[in-house]
């Protein structure tokens, strides 16, 4: 690849993570010219980190001779609530506490800068470019260790009054549940549907029945736990079909709010591939309201870069 990217008007699509930076420089029409990792340096709360990665962006400038009419911004997406004038919400994974992310960085930097939730921009990024492609509306679920989500409307990120819209994961699900979220909730749809709630489900499911092949399999994880069902052990699919029941629930609350045009389902546990997809629109379908019914149900596309591509997405607008 040319260093010399000059003759072009390019965007940084940046993702902040807890241990890794992602950076992407994108064309205006989106398409990835190159794409770097970075350390997150999260010592004495966070705040090395913005000045770390403003002398990272002002040396790829100068390496790849981009001229400063032809660069149209940076979008950040940051794991915490973000306000729409920028204001970080405080921060935990980062050690930040509220302050306006989108200033400092272009005092650091002299750029204009847009920031959001992480969640969101992926869901940006998978609309423009991913799984979402070719819909206005849609709402994206990533389904990893917890569970989060983000919500695309006529193109534009919802993000409501505190940057927290999306949270799907902290839904109540059931109320007859006894357990604990991580958030302090009982019942969150984070309890079934996440990796680590899929693997309590199995577990819980094979204390009361010892006739099931995941038995032989000492490190129970969400994968295993799809493969079995995939190969037809009753218990697996009892577990992958409670899961992916919740998760139907769910989405069918979240469609009477904001009716979108599809659903896309991201994040490690989707790597299951159509039978989460199947399941969890059988659910919707048999619990929501006749003028919901029918929605496109998609796979997430861009993996761990659909945060890259919506940071950018933010910037060209």
């Amino acid at each position: 690849m040319e260093n010399n990217v000059a003759s072009t008007k390019v965007c940084f699509g940046i993702d902040v993570g807890g241990t890794t930076i992602k950076v992407g420089l994108f064309d205006e029409l989106g398409t990835m010219i190159d794409k770097w990792q970075v350390p997150t340096n999260r010592n004495e709360n966070g705040r090395y980190i913005l000045n770390d990665l403003s002398e990272f962006i002002l040396n790829v400038i100068k390496d790849k001779k981009i001229s400063d009419e032809d660069i149209l911004g940076i979008g950040l997406g940051i794991p915490g609530p973000v306000r729409d004038d920028g204001i970080v919400i405080g921060c935990v994974n980062l050690g930040w506490g509220i302050f306006n992310a989108a200033n400092v960085l272009t005092e650091l930097t002299g750029l204009k800068v847009i920031v959001n939730n992480d969640a969101n921009i992926a869901a940006l990024g998978e609309q423009w470019q991913g799984g979402g492609k070719g819909f206005k509306s849609t709402v994206f679920i990533t389904l990893g260790t917890g569970v989060g989500g983000g919500i695309i409307i006529d193109d534009h990120i919802l993000t409501g009054s505190n940057g927290a819209a999306g949270e799907i994961g902290h839904m109540t699900v059931n109320f007859e549940e006894t357990e604990s979220c991580n958030c302090g909730k009982k019942g969150c749809l984070e309890q079934y549907a996440s990796a680590t709630g899929i693997v309590r489900l199995a577990k819980k499911y094979l204390s009361q029945n010892s006739d099931s092949t995941l038995l032989n399999n000492e490190k129970l994880n969400a994968r295993i736990i799809f493969d079995h069902a995939k190969a037809g052990d009753k218990l697996a699919i009892d577990v992958v079909k409670r899961a992916c029941s919740y998760l139907g629930v769910a989405l069918t609350h979240v469609a009477a709010v904001v009716d979108p045009e599809a659903f896309v389902i991201g994040g490690g546990v989707s790597n299951a591939g159509s039978i989460l997809i199947d399941y969890t629109k059988e659910e919707y379908e048999n619990n929501v309201m006749q003028a919901l019914r029918n929605k496109d149900f998609k796979l997430a596309i861009l993996g761990n870069d659909a945060g890259i591509y919506g940071a950018a997405k933010m910037v060209v607008g």
